[in-house]
């Protein structure tokens, strides 16, 4: 085999192992984030994500769908659902990895 052929395969290998590796993000599924939103976000953040009125009043940051939320990358959101932030718990912290990655593309899907 020439060098260049296992520069090759060593380049194509590297990149399905990237792709393996991103799977979970890519195969996010926003209809079954909706459950998972549903029972542990829409509460505050209301089934349309821009906010449950009664609360926003008193908490800001509850409009998932507006510019500055939906700037933000995925690894940050994440780390939002995981960890929360502000006044928002936790919530994401027992939820497994697709599930975490499912309830962000629910979210994303909320503002199209």
């Amino acid at each position: 085999m020439k060098k260049g052929s296992k520069r090759l395969g060593v380049l194509v290998t590297a990149g399905m192992l990237t792709v393996a590796g991103g799977t979970a993000a890519w195969s996010a599924d926003a209809k079954a984030g909706k459950a998972t939103y549903d029972k542990l976000c829409s509460s505050c953040h209301a089934a349309d994500g821009k906010g449950n009125p009664g609360m926003a009043k008193a908490m800001k940051g509850l409009n998932i769908v507006g510019k500055d939320t939906q700037a933000k990358k995925d690894d940050q959101l994440l780390k939002v659902i995981v960890e929360g932030e502000g006044k928002m718990p936790a919530s994401g912290k027992n939820l497994s990895k697709q599930e975490q990655a499912n309830v962000l593309a629910y979210v994303r899907s909320l503002a199209k």
